[in-house]
């Protein structure tokens, strides 16, 4: 059995250079012991909270602390919009937009690894693949937007969001994993596109289930699409069960 070390728990991203931090200051290291102070107790880290300079930053950290609340509070809309294939087949509890991309960001953490392939960068992009639908809602085929338009509405849509964060580093990253998403431009976002359609039939095949239903519309327009091994080998998995619970309910 292999021995895991403090190492093995911190290895970096696949393919990715791991940037070693700095040391933290002498002060940050402060630890607050709940009871006795044995090797046993429960150590509890506290953050040394350094006060702001009077040169504006104490300005600069409160609008930036309004416009990440915000942001999330306007993300509040992916969990409440439901999502509308489900609707359209009548579905009572249909899952949200942020059901969706939540088990979608589990799949990129327990995906076995792929040469070539940053997990955690699969992790981020299913979080924001569909965050412009915060705004612009869930466009599905039946909606007869076309694709150019539905992509121009969800861009503008993620500008608009990312202006409301405040720009800045994190507005930009979000913006990079998008378009990199939206434009199938990477191995990272082959994956992810696969755990999109993947999520989906898994979700068709758990509706079935509960509801008694035969969605077939949506095992049929994800066959033949997936684009790496994963996507493939997940994807028959579900199939296979499906028709195991078909045959089942024939019986």
């Amino acid at each position: 059995m292999a021995v895991i070390t403090p190492a093995t728990r911190i290895s970096p991203p696949l393919n990715r250079p791991f940037n070693h931090r700095s040391s933290l200051p002498s002060a940050s290291k402060n630890f607050l012991f709940l009871g006795n102070p044995t090797p046993s107790s429960t150590i509890v880290a506290v953050r040394c909270q350094v006060p702001f300079s009077d040169g504006g930053s104490s300005t600069n950290h409160a609008s930036s602390v309004s416009s990440s609340i915000d942001f999330l509070t306007l993300c509040h809309r992916l969990k409440t919009t439901k999502r509308k294939g489900w609707i359209n087949q009548g579905i009572n509890g249909a899952e949200s937009i942020a059901d969706h991309m939540y088990r979608m960001s589990l799949m990129a953490l327990i995906a076995g690894d792929l040469t070539g392939v940053d997990r955690e960068r699969c992790i981020k992009m299913a979080i924001v693949h569909d965050i412009a639908e915060a705004i612009v809602g869930d466009i599905t085929p039946s909606d007869g937007v076309p694709k150019e338009e539905k992509s121009r509405r969800e861009k503008a849509a993620l500008e608009e969001m990312c202006q409301v964060l405040g720009g800045g580093l994190r507005a930009e990253e979000i913006t990079e994993l998008w378009l990199e998403y939206e434009n199938n431009a990477s191995l990272e976002a082959n994956l992810v596109k696969d755990f999109d359609k993947v999520e989906m039939i898994l979700q068709a095949l758990e509706y079935e289930s509960e509801h008694g239903k035969v969605l077939d519309e949506f095992f049929i327009s994800t066959a033949g699409k997936f684009q790496t091994e994963i996507g493939k080998s997940w994807a028959a998995e579900i199939n296979a069960r499906r028709r195991s619970q078909m045959t089942n309910r024939q019986r």
